[in-house]
């Protein structure tokens, strides 16, 4: 982002730039959506886009980093109610919500955690990110160090799951039920005892 904001009549405004984006990724995609078409829907100066935003990549970029922080707040709130933690409720939270947020969230089947377009020099990668957080989230509730070791299977678990999900929701538009189980077991078998 070219700026942040530090009022809060500009997190507004940027909340809703990045709201019209999502709307606007699953209307039209990601080749077919404009910094002028996201001012429009937002109801905001297309200088304002640009305030923020240098391109449309910028603008899908912070729309992941968004998805991820509110991810990661999803996480953190089911985790917090769940009267004890092991391994089997980690995966289940991590996954479910993960879902729930494909199939709910505008622009998130596109957008998740990263640009559906190839990056450039620099761009971070979408899953070590995902994999960093969820170590960070999922380390003190099961009582555990967010090692290295853990920091590399997580992001074994992330990359399979990412695959697997990606032909879930390629098969069925709300996400093929078996294969969803399939993906289940196999993070139960990879991941549990790492988690434990």
């Amino acid at each position: 982002m070219r700026r942040t904001p530090v009022q809060q009549r500009s997190a507004d405004r940027l909340a809703r730039i990045l709201d019209a984006c999502a709307e606007l990724l699953d209307e039209t995609g990601y080749e077919q959506l404009s910094t002028r078409a996201v001012a429009v829907r937002a109801g905001v100066p297309i200088g304002s886009v640009y305030r923020f935003f240098g391109n449309k990549r910028a603008m899908a970029a912070a729309l992941a980093h968004r998805n991820l922080d509110r991810y990661a707040a999803r996480i953190t709130a089911r985790l917090a109610v769940l009267p004890a933690v092991d391994a089997h409720a980690a995966i289940d939270t991590v996954l479910d919500e993960y879902i729930a947020m494909k199939r709910t969230v505008p622009g998130f089947a596109l957008v998740d955690f990263g640009v559906p377009a190839p990056g450039e020099a620099g761009d971070d990668d979408p899953n070590h990110l995902v994999a960093d957080r969820l170590c960070e989230l999922l380390a003190a509730p099961l009582g555990r160090p967010a090692d290295e070791t853990l920091r590399r299977k997580v992001l074994v678990g992330v990359e399979a799951t990412d695959a697997l999900l990606q032909l879930a929701f390629r098969t069925a538009a709300s996400g093929d039920p078996a294969l969803i189980a399939e993906t289940r077991e196999l993070l139960y078998a990879y991941l549990a005892p790492s988690l434990s």
